[in-house]
Formats: C-alpha cells, structure tokens, sequence
C-alpha cells in the first residue's frame, strides 16, 4: 500500500502537484487482498479505442487524478467523503491498446475485484463503451440493476458506423443482455441531434424514461432527480456519467460536445442528490478529454468534482 501523504503526514496534507499520484491522494494499491477494510474503490479504466469521433478520452483517468483535490469538507453540506468513508485508489485496469475484446475483459476483471472485496467501484473512463464492463460486473454479483445516466446522447444504438460494440451502444447491450432493469432506467439531459426514432421507439417498448435538456431547464434539476429517484426505487443502482451532459462552456475537453446542456452546478447536485437517495453499487465518469495540465485543466477539474460529489452522497446515505 503506497501512502502519498507519508512524506507530508507532519504537516497535515500535502500540496496537488507533489507525491505519488492518487485520486485526492488517497492510499494506492493494486493488491486485491489489501482493498479489505475500505468501502470505496476508485478505478480507471484508460481506453478510446471505440469512440466515433474525438479520441483522447485514454488519458482521462489520469487527468482527473492529476486535477483532484486533497480532502475536506464541502461547503455546502460539510461533507468530508474522505473522512466518513474509507476510500482507495486501486490503480488502473490493465487495459491493451488496440484490443477492446481484451480491454473490456480485464475492466470487468478489475471492477469485479473491487466488488468482490465488498467496496463500491467509481470508474474513471475512459470511453463510454467502459459501461458495458462496468454494469455487468455489478449485475453479475447484485443481479439486474437500475441505472441512472447522464448524458447528451442515450447511447442506445444497436451500432455505430456498423460497429455494435461502441461508445454509442452499451445502454443497448446492457439492456438486451438482461443486466439492466429497463423499468429502473431513467436518462438525464437529453439533447442535440442524436438518437433518432428507432432508438426512442425500443426505449418506449422497453419502459424506458427519458427526461431531456429543456425538462431540466424548464422544470430545475430537483424536480428531474426526484423524479428520476422514484422512478428507479428501490435496489442496486449504477449510476453513470458521461460530461458531455454539462454544455461546452464546462466541459470542452470531450469527444461529441452539444451546446445547451447542463450547468456544473445542476449536475453536481444531481449526482450528489442520487448517490444520496439511492442505493448506489457502482459509479463511472467517462469521456473527459484533458486540454491542460491538473486543475488548469476544467473537464477534468469538474469530473473530480462530479467524483467528489458521488462520495459525498454515498457518505450521507450512510450516516
């Protein structure tokens, strides 16, 4: 177990741009049998080799480690995830340029680790493909699970360029697959010009809810998350989050950006507020593409904090 703030424990914390690099500087392994005693696992799972358009989403886990803050407590709700839970960082999962066969075998291997130590995973991607690995090792050890996805695009499509295991289709899969609970499926912040009708219709047809960018401008975020809450009730939930959700302005450094979306503000709060209410298993962050260096770098900076905020959420359920 590497201890990043060993060298600095005098003084209480250390400085973001010194030590070993760990999620908020959190203890570093990749020794299953030493994720024993915690409660939250963060892993990264650094692969864009099936995106449709930008690449460079590879380098995400280590950009959002890289702008992470140290802990304490949040402001708002004077919430110190990193003191209520006991949190680590287990490294990234031994993922293989070029082959996303194998790269999504050794993800689901690396999460299924984490579950199997009785710890939550958080996923930092990473390409929205990394979904499909992620979801079914929840589902493999909690059976079917809800899911809660931010994103500007429902990733529903059954292929993408005629591919069918692609960043645009693991909702799809996940759902034909069985792990996936279609009734306990709600998206969030739809918008811009893509899915088209096929894909809405198999939604219909499944249960499948869907609530747009103007629900959240009109109605305000609270209304959409309470909504989102009921509708998935109560078991095991994933809760995933594509930034391409916030608009441009927040989060330029991803693949397919769409002007008019969210604000950080509404979606810190809205994944704060599910973490909270329901009983989330597993968590990713995916699509961060880094355009600077640590917290210079605001995609990632804001995935640390939509990170931060999941923590802080599970930590109040648990109180």
């Amino acid at each position: 177990m590497i201890d990043p703030l060993e060298r600095w424990r005098r003084h209480g914390e250390k400085p973001d741009f010194a030590g070993p690099l760990s999620y908020g500087a959190a203890p570093l392994t990749q020794d299953p049998a030493l994720l024993v005693g915690f409660d939250v696992a963060i892993v990264g799972a650094p692969t864009d080799d099936l995106v449709s358009d930008r690449p460079g989403t590879r380098f995400g886990p280590r950009a959002i480690r890289a702008a992470s803050c140290p802990p304490g407590p949040e402001l708002e709700t004077r919430i110190d995830a990193f003191a209520e839970l006991r949190i680590v960082d287990y490294g990234d999962a031994p993922v293989l340029p070029a082959d996303p066969e194998r790269t999504h075998e050794a993800i689901e291997a690396t999460v299924g680790e984490v579950l199997d130590a009785g710890l939550i995973p958080i996923v930092l991607g990473g390409d929205h493909s990394i979904a499909e690995p992620d979801v079914r090792a929840c589902a493999k050890r909690h059976g079917p699970v809800g899911l809660v996805h931010f994103d500007t695009h429902t990733d529903t499509g059954t292929e993408v360029f005629g591919v069918s295991v692609s960043h645009g289709t693991p909702m799809y899969r996940l759902v034909e697959q069985g792990h996936v609970d279609p009734q306990r499926y709600v998206q969030i912040g739809l918008r811009g010009y893509w899915p088209g009708e096929a894909e809405f219709e198999w939604q219909r047809e499944h249960g499948i809810s869907a609530f747009f960018m103007h629900d959240v401008r009109d109605r305000g975020i609270d209304a959409v998350v309470t909504d989102a809450v009921r509708i998935v009730g109560d078991g095991p939930v994933f809760l995933t989050v594509d930034v391409d959700v916030l608009d441009p302005a927040f989060a330029p450094g991803t693949g397919t950006p769409e002007p008019g979306g969210m604000t950080s503000l509404e979606l810190l709060k809205g994944v704060r507020e599910v973490a909270a209410r329901l009983d989330v298993v597993g968590a990713d962050v995916v699509e961060v593409i880094p355009t600077a260096v640590a917290s210079t770098d605001i995609t990632a900076l804001v995935a640390d904090r939509i990170v931060r905020e999941i923590l802080n959420g599970i930590a109040f359920r648990r109180r």
